[in-house]
């Protein structure tokens, strides 16, 4: 059973992503375009569950299946699209969990949605520390139930991420 663990940021997340992305970027080579650092340990500041989550953009989504095999030699777990149409998922470290990559093609929108939620928690601070002091409470609430935490953070998730797409447009980004 996966223990909901939440944490003080941690520098070492950033160290965690390079090297992970290298990883990543040897397997998609030719497909991938870049790789970004999103999730909540990709924002100083803001606690987290310790999970890298890495986001490549890639040109053509159809050619990721092909290589699951070798995301499996790096420990990942195909997960196929996991419910959002559009994305490969996979995740690594069992009940343990380290990392998970969302993997979209060029152009698909939830890039920007995710770029904007985390830049957005970057640059305001009051928003970053309820969203964060609310995952410290849903942890500590939901210590063994992952579903119920996710459910818990839905309705500040969504009221952030309206801002945050508000924000990027404004500033030129989508």
């Amino acid at each position: 059973m996966r223990k909901v663990e939440v944490q003080e940021f941690k520098e070492i997340w950033r160290e965690l992503f390079l090297l992970e992305a290298r990883k990543i970027e040897q397997v998609f080579r030719d497909n991938m375009i870049e790789i970004h650092h999103i999730g909540s340990t990709a924002v100083e500041g803001l606690k987290a569950k310790p999970v890298i989550d890495l986001l490549p953009v890639v040109n053509d989504l159809t050619l990721v299946d092909h290589y699951n095999e070798q995301m499996e030699t790096l420990g990942y777990e195909a997960m196929g699209e996991n419910g959002l149409p559009g994305r490969r998922f996979f995740r690594k470290g069992g009940d343990q969990r380290s990392h998970h990559v969302h993997l979209y093609e060029k152009g698909h929108p939830d890039i920007d949605r995710h770029l904007a939620f985390r830049d957005y928690l970057s640059a305001h601070n009051e928003d970053r520390m309820r969203y964060g002091e609310k995952k410290a409470e849903l942890a500590k609430r939901f210590p063994y139930e992952m579903e119920a935490y996710i459910e818990g953070k839905n309705p500040i998730v969504e009221e952030i991420e309206a801002k945050a797409l508000d924000w990027y447009k404004s500033r030129g980004y989508v």
